[in-house]
């Protein structure tokens, strides 16, 4: 035998050694995993029959608690990474990987977003006033039985940060909005009951903002007795019922599959990452945008008092672009666009979590936008939904009230147009148009041009 052939066999014998090495660790492995898997499934079991006798020892007087998303989260989760270890394991045994960076990268992205969270849905629709978030909103509110929505709970919380100091901050203002949206998504209202005014006693209360505009808060199983001489301003009209009982609330929100949160006061999109990457949810992300022109035009007549310097400047046709309200709309438009930037970029934190909405489209298209907004969700788009759709898109004759669902929405969309006065129009444009521009919304030079419906301010654009 030469001395090229004993090299040859050499090699050979240390490769099938390396490879056999390699097969008895993902072997030893596997079984690792399998014992690991075992006594976790024992470890939760007895934890699960521990937890449900000490809630059964719980006063009913305590603040109620998610014991199901708090007390099994660390075992869920170490049971589902075991299991998709030990699946690729499995997958792998005899076949020598040889991933890219890229691709290795790209799976832990997808471990990164993985849901641990049963398959509930977390979803928070994120808009400004005077962008359509109501119907929106009702969209999922309308979803059925199934699940818990809020109408704008964190207006408990800027209501009372007005005035303090904490409002001058807008870090501790957002660390505040995301705490308070991460207990209401786990179905704790605690931290939400410190800022409703007055406080709720023994965790009822009948100053809930907009409590009638969700359904999940008006159900039977939430109506508790009414009580003489209390009046709730905002009380369900669907059936008659008392002050609400938050400790009922909770048990609702408990029970149902998803759970969706409509608000139009966080500002900064970045501020969310803690609670797109808490592990105990699987957070879902729509922002809803509109036509800044839209938006001031539909603001000047729902909130008419608060903008009478923007009418005085139409009458006279001169607005001083250094004035406050101008450079408060500018800011408005400037965070709307960052954060929108922040998302579109899709960061990990983001990747497929984050979707870019432009109510003008949902106007045009409800049907098909809805649709793309449920798979998005990973929810499935339900009968009542599309029902509601059909009922308040196509009404003949408009409701009445700023907060109305019920309108023609092509028609709606556009109705600004003819409103605006062309002079501020041209100041919008000044001062918000790399947000137009962002979004897709074209510009106009003369009145002619903005009042003419045959010529469309949208451009035709798909946001990924």
């Amino acid at each position: 035998m030469t001395s090229y052939e004993q090299h040859t066999d050499y090699t050979l014998d240390v490769q099938l050694q390396s490879q056999n090495s390699r097969m008895k660790t993902k072997y030893a492995i596997i079984f690792i995993c399998i014992v690991a898997l075992v006594i976790i499934e024992k470890e939760s079991n007895i934890l699960s029959r521990v937890s449900d006798k000490l809630i059964q020892r719980q006063a009913p007087q305590q603040t109620p608690q998610p014991p199901l998303d708090y007390s099994n989260t660390t075992q869920n989760v170490s049971l589902t990474m075991l299991k998709m270890l030990l699946s690729k394991l499995i997958g792998t045994v005899g076949y020598n990987s040889s991933l890219s960076e890229e691709q290795e990268e790209e799976e832990l992205d997808d471990l990164g977003t993985y849901s641990f969270s049963g398959g509930r849905k977390h979803i928070l629709l994120l808009a400004t006033t005077r962008t359509g978030s109501s119907f929106v909103g009702e969209l999922f509110n309308q979803h059925g039985e199934d699940m818990f929505y809020l109408f704008e709970p964190l207006w408990h919380v800027e209501r009372m940060l007005t005035t303090a100091s904490e409002s001058n901050n807008g870090t501790v203002l957002s660390g505040i909005y995301r705490d308070v949206l991460q207990g209401l998504f786990l179905c704790d209202f605690s931290l939400l009951e410190k800022y409703i005014a007055p406080p709720p006693k023994d965790h009822v209360t009948p100053a809930l903002f907009r409590r009638e505009s969700s359904l999940s808060l008006c159900e039977e199983s939430v109506c508790s007795p009414v009580v003489k001489y209390v009046f709730e301003r905002f009380h369900c009209k669907t059936r008659r019922c008392g002050p609400l009982n938050l400790t009922l609330a909770t048990d609702s929100c408990l029970s149902k599959q998803h759970h969706a949160v409509k608000t139009v006061r966080v500002r900064q999109l970045d501020t969310l990452q803690p609670l797109v990457e808490d592990r105990r949810l699987d957070v879902r992300i729509i922002q809803l945008v509109r036509d800044p022109r839209a938006i001031l035009a539909s603001r000047m007549v729902a909130f008419s008092s608060k903008y009478q310097t923007w009418k005085t400047w139409a009458q006279d046709g001169q607005v001083p672009e250094d004035d406050e309200e101008v450079k408060r709309l500018k800011a408005n438009c400037d965070q709307i666009r960052m954060s929108a930037e922040v998302g579109l970029s899709q960061p990990r934190w983001l990747r497929r979590r984050y979707m870019l909405v432009r109510y003008e489209d949902i106007a045009r298209y409800p049907m098909q936008k809805a649709e793309e907004m449920y798979r998005f969700t990973g929810i499935p788009f339900s009968p009542q939904a599309r029902e509601w759709i059909l009922r308040n898109t196509q009404t003949m004759q408009e409701a009445s009230g700023i907060y109305s669902t019920q309108k023609n929405s092509s028609e709606q969309a556009e109705k600004w147009r003819f409103s605006i006065p062309f002079t501020l129009a041209q100041v919008v444009q000044r001062v918000c148009g790399p947000t137009m521009e962002l979004f897709g919304y074209r510009f106009v030079d003369d009145e002619k041009t903005l009042m003419n419906k045959s010529i469309s301010l949208l451009e035709e654009k798909l946001f990924l």
